[in-house]
């Protein structure tokens, strides 16, 4: 087990060298022993009641939809317009931040009109007109109705301890960010109990953007700092960006150079915010990044992002080969998203697939779509069918995952 003078210390020597004898079995283990080995409080004593149905302590054999009954509605828009910004609610037992800092708009007013400009519908009006004739032709619909309910059936299976997915790439471009606000968004439309985006990539990350957040003030290294073991719901969100269905977000950074992020810094905020959370999706650094790694290491899902381009496939590939060198939970726990940035792109999906798939790793195809292609804010009336589809696939996939034992 690692010693209490770093996060993480031995995985991260296995992700560094290779694989130890006695290395942990599942990210749960890998919290559970850098909690303890760091001095931080156990998660055990329940938190007072906040006004979102209470907080939700880890207790042992209590699923967060029994603790809390949130409402569940698919979301229009990926984050919400004009929102206030939230109250700072801190006890007064609780030592206050010296600086407070004033709250920063996602886009500057001078850019507004730019990356905010009349979203574009994923498919063409002739492919929708196509599919439309097709689904009033085509006896299809009873399979697909069993097959959105038996994801439904998996995305909503409760959990005792809050779930860490962890979403990164090997390279800029590949559609990290993107995957990550169509994941939570999925899990947040599905699930009862409160879904957290953390951040965790400082350098000019764009999950905000992809969420439509308004306005920013609070980011992870500030919660790592303020935010501690006993503090109710109420104090905790009071630092967070709400979004629909129960969601909220953790930024990185206020959108400025500079900002740093470390894996202490990142070991503190998830253990003070896991319990409070039945999924959390990080939105991590591009790999060889620490931070990035130490997230992979403790997560209990990962996903990893790769261009659906022949260089994309080959690097991702050489990845998943070093990786099977690491504990057995790493790739079996791993999610392979292939993104296509644009249409017919002339590679072999399947055939790549299949590929992949041979290392070990689950593999999932993300469609091209003119609405992802075209950034800005996710609103998921413009997402095309397929493009739904696979997010709800992808987000059980990995949901699945998580939950199992290596």
């Amino acid at each position: 087990m690692p010693n209490g003078n770093g996060w993480q210390g031995e995985v991260l020597r296995d992700l560094a060298g290779g694989a130890q004898q006695g290395g942990h079995t599942s990210g749960e283990q890998a919290y559970r022993s850098s909690a303890q080995g760091s001095g931080l409080q156990a998660q055990s004593s329940p938190a007072p009641d906040g006004p979102y149905g209470g907080g939700v302590p880890e207790r042992e054999g209590v699923s967060y939809q029994q603790q809390a009954g949130y409402p569940s509605g698919w979301p229009q828009h990926a984050g919400l317009q004009n929102q206030p910004t939230p109250a700072v609610a801190v006890s007064p037992e609780q030592p206050q931040p010296r600086n407070v800092p004033g709250s920063q708009p996602v886009a500057d007013d001078r850019l507004v009109g730019v990356v905010r400009g009349k979203p574009q519908h994923g498919e063409s009006f002739a492919a929708r007109a196509v599919r439309a004739v097709r689904g009033a032709l085509s006896s299809s619909a009873a399979r697909e109705v069993a097959a959105a309910t038996q994801i439904a059936g998996v995305l909503q299976q409760p959990v005792t301890t809050g779930r860490q997915i962890a979403v990164t790439s090997i390279r800029g471009g590949a559609g990290k960010s993107t995957v990550a606000a169509l994941l939570g968004t999925t899990f947040a439309h599905y699930r009862q109990d409160p879904v957290l985006f953390l951040e965790t990539d400082p350098a000019l990350g764009s999950l905000p953007l992809r969420l439509g957040a308004q306005t920013l003030r609070w980011t992870t290294s500030d919660v790592a700092e303020i935010v501690k073991p006993d503090m109710s719901l109420l104090d905790v969100t009071g630092y967070l960006v709400q979004l629909p269905n129960n969601a909220w977000l953790l930024p990185a950074s206020l959108g400025q150079i500079g900002a740093m992020l470390d894996s202490a810094a990142y070991e503190r905020a998830v253990v003070a915010l896991r319990r409070y959370f039945g999924v959390m999706v990080i939105d991590c650094e591009t790999l060889p990044a620490e931070v990035a790694r130490v997230a992979l290491a403790a997560a209990h899902g990962r996903v990893l992002t790769t261009p659906a381009t022949p260089e994309g496939i080959t690097s991702t590939y050489s990845v998943l080969q070093w990786m099977q060198g690491l504990p057995r939970h790493v790739i079996a726990g791993t999610v392979v998203v292939l993104t296509e940035l644009g249409p017919h792109q002339g590679v072999d999906l399947d055939g790549a697939a299949q590929q992949l798939k041979s290392t070990g790793a689950s593999v999932q195809v993300l469609p091209y779509d003119r609405h992802l292609a075209a950034g800005g804010p996710i609103r998921t009336e413009y997402l095309a069918p397929p493009t739904r589809q696979a997010a709800a696939r992808i987000a059980a996939d990995v949901f699945q995952l998580s939950q199992k034992r290596y």
